[in-house]
């Protein structure tokens, strides 16, 4: 009987597609508290320079955290979270559940697609990752860079998720919702290539070299890459 059993066939295109933005979800509520660090501490001295002399109100990373927790609490860690998850469903369900049909499609269904077949399959992935997902980003990034201290007159911009998404394209147009979008795309296109394409090929050769138990190699064959 010709072909493999089903539990030697790999999971379709939609269950990459699924599997890699739920992965994306799980990680970015593991790591949401230190991407609005990062965010607040690359905005940090935007609208106007610090007077000469006054100190930084975020100084490194588990000392922004720790300054948000003390002046706005623990939720504003997590500002902007649920447009995190539309990003990551968006996202990472493209640039690494398409991947692997990407590299097929470019390799007019080659058993060993060459490394320029998959540098452009992940630089593609990328690409169209960030062409959808950018709004999401753009949302994500305005509540984590907003402060909230009522107490100082500072309060939130946008009550909402929709009403952020809504109040962008109304007042800025739907172009708003894409700004730094380009830079996006040459960026992760970029990072696409290297994450997906390394992980690809150090994948192929331990499966190549039998480094795993028969087991462990038949589900560590169902990942992107091979």
């Amino acid at each position: 009987m010709a072909g493999g059993s089903a539990a030697d066939l790999g999971p379709t295109a939609v269950v990459k597609v699924f599997s890699a933005g739920t992965a994306g979800c799980v990680a970015d509520l593991v790591t949401f508290p230190l991407d609005t660090a990062k965010v607040r501490l690359q905005v940090q001295g935007e609208s106007k320079a610090l007077p000469k002399g006054q100190k930084a109100a975020y100084r490194g990373v588990f000392g922004t955290i720790i300054t948000i927790v003390r002046t706005e609490g623990p939720r504003n860690l997590y500002n902007g979270l649920l447009a995190g998850l539309h990003r990551q469903m968006c996202f990472a369900s493209v640039r690494i559940g398409l991947y692997d049909t990407m590299k097929q499609l470019y390799a007019h269904g080659a058993e060993n697609p060459g490394l320029g077949t998959r540098l452009l399959a992940g630089s593609t992935t990328g690409a169209m990752a960030v062409a959808f997902a950018q709004p999401t980003d753009v949302v994500k990034v305005r509540f984590q860079a907003q402060v909230h201290q009522p107490e100082n007159g500072s309060v939130k911009r946008y009550s909402s998720t929709t009403e952020a998404y809504r109040t962008i394209a109304r007042v800025e147009g739907l172009k708003g919702l894409w700004k730094g979008c380009l830079l996006n795309i040459a960026r992760n296109a970029i990072v696409n290539c290297s994450e997906l394409v390394t992980y690809d090929i150090i994948k192929e050769q331990i499966l190549k070299n039998k480094l795993m138990t028969a087991s462990c190699r038949r589900s560590f064959a169902w990942g992107p890459g091979t």
